[in-house]
């Protein structure tokens, strides 16, 4: 193996392709949009999702969605949406920073040994005069250190363990610290603000929203700033932007993107035209359920990889076990490692922007901006109380499809583990499915005879959507199984008070009425 194959992901010359070699298709070979549009319309007649009168072109309608924020989405990303302006490419090179949160009982040290690489401190659980005591045994000029939370005396305590590392951060949020923590940071040389947007998110808000939210923030500090003296550069330089990811993966990547134009786009308002914006992006809680946990790490990892294609600077995953109530060394452990194999193992962060380029990602990336920027308007005119009205009317929307499983939740509302335990405490952060999970907490201990008729191959699509449905509201369901006849049935019954039938519409009509 050549040093730059072992060495990177650079190749030597002569394993390069000739030039016109890598062919997709030969010359008869070809495909056209109409192609695709008869083939998938076929798939959805099938599936009974369009009618044999739909013409074939209506499947870019069937499978179009459309988010919170009125994007539609398309199935596929094709030059027919028209000339797609190109984003900016993210600022980060190599991998990304791997972010914990840090807080009474952490053993800091060793989640730096195992794979973090900066630590997000929670103020509250670490007194001023500990704080050293805390981060006793850090390098603190290699791990950057963020306060969430702070009083002025923990920006005074962390400042005085200097050296720090640049991108460190005082983490102010509040309006009255702004302008002393700012000095502080200027004269330390780290960062002193966090623009962050995860309140809103954890209130229901969509992508745009946030985004805007940030924007509007973002705008104020840099207005307090300059009030107080200190000048567009300078106060950029101080900001980091904080927003969620979810398991939405296209939707994410975009919303990261789009967040570098828009502040890009507000610094230059301000005269600077090189922010170096800074983005921590942190994986959603609400997306998170408190049942059959170990669905969250599939959650998380879809998340984190949206966030490092999106070009994240720093990135912290939610333990799969913390909407439980509690946080292992388990949790913890993966978390860490998920970033670990998304960089050393995938090479997810070798590129960067890998996503740029694509008719689908940057016409969605532009669609965000053009909605957030929307956003950021209506917050600077009719202000915040109307903004919190328009994040309800999105929480109840989301809420509402949660509810009828348009917008179906793993492990909670589809392929639900009837088994899984309740959780231990309760977590009283906002989640997406918290009404299901509140079903499952109530749920009668009484069981469902599910009555099936005829062979598992005949009742098993509709057997396998009762049992999912009732198991989603927490009801126990007691499976017939295989069955030839009322006989059959009435041997695997056992009193239960209720009874759900399934079968074929010919079983139905057979021995249904018989059987119920």
């Amino acid at each position: 193996m050549s040093d730059d194959v072992a060495g990177g992901l650079d190749e030597p010359d002569q394993l390069q392709p000739q030039q016109g070699a890598l062919a997709l298709a030969s010359p008869e070979d070809t495909w056209s949009r109409a192609d695709w549009e008869k083939a998938a319309a076929g798939v959805l007649r099938k599936s009974r999702r369009l009618s044999d009168h739909d013409p074939d072109s209506a499947v870019w309608d069937a499978l179009t969605r459309t988010t919170y924020d009125g994007i539609a989405v398309p199935p596929l990303g094709t030059p027919h949406q028209g000339t797609i302006p190109v984003t900016p490419r993210p600022t980060r090179v190599g991998a990304w920073d791997v972010r914990v949160r840090a807080y009474e009982g952490s053993d800091v040290v060793s989640e730096l040994e195992r794979g973090a690489t900066s630590l997000w401190v929670l103020a509250e659980h670490v007194a001023p005069e500990e704080l050293a005591w805390f981060l006793d045994g850090v390098l603190l000029e290699l791990a950057p250190v963020v306060l969430e939370g702070p009083t002025s005396g923990h920006a005074e305590a962390l400042v005085a363990l200097a050296p720090l590392h640049p991108d460190s951060n005082l983490g102010a949020t509040d309006d009255s610290d702004l302008v002393a923590f700012a000095r502080l940071a200027l004269d330390a040389g780290v960062r002193g603000i966090v623009v962050d947007g995860l309140p809103v998110h954890e209130q229901g808000a969509s992508d745009a929203q946030e985004l805007g939210w940030v924007l509007a923030r973002g705008a104020q500090v840099l207005r307090t700033l300059e009030g107080a003296g200190i000048g567009p550069e300078q106060a950029v330089g101080l900001v980091e932007l904080r927003v969620a990811v979810t398991d939405e993966q296209f939707p994410s990547i975009a919303k990261l993107r789009a967040l570098r134009v828009l502040w890009a786009r507000l610094a230059h308002l301000c005269g600077v035209t090189q922010p170096h914006t800074r983005v921590h992006a942190v994986t959603s809680r609400p997306m998170t359920s408190a049942y059959d946990v170990h669905v969250n790490l599939l959650r998380a990892t879809v998340a984190a990889f949206a966030a490092g294609v999106g070009g994240a600077d720093a990135i912290t995953v939610v333990p799969y076990d913390e909407p439980a109530g509690d946080t292992s060394s388990l949790g913890r452990r993966l978390a860490r490692n998920i970033s670990a194999l998304l960089v050393e193992e995938s090479h997810v962060a070798a590129v960067a922007d890998p996503a740029g380029g694509s008719y689908a990602v940057e016409q969605l990336t532009e669609s965000v901006c053009q909605a957030a920027w929307a956003e950021l308007g209506r917050l600077e005119s009719d202000g915040e109380a109307d903004f919190l009205v328009r994040v309800a009317d999105v929480k109840a929307r989301r809420e509402e499809d949660v509810a009828s499983r348009r917008r179906p939740v793993t492990g909670l509302s589809e392929f639900v583990n009837p088994g899984d335990p309740v959780p231990a405490r309760r977590n009283l952060s906002y989640r997406y499915g918290a009404a299901f999970e509140a079903l499952r907490r109530d749920a009668p201990a009484a069981h469902v005879f599910l009555a099936t008729l005829g062979p598992v191959a005949q009742h098993t699509v509709r057997s396998r959507f009762a049992a999912n449905l009732l198991a989603a509201g927490g009801v126990a369901v007691d499976v017939a199984g295989a069955t030839k006849g009322v006989d059959d049935l009435l041997a695997a019954y056992d009193g239960q008070a209720v009874v759900c039938v399934a079968g074929t519409d010919a079983a139905f009509a057979e021995w249904g009425s018989r059987a119920a």
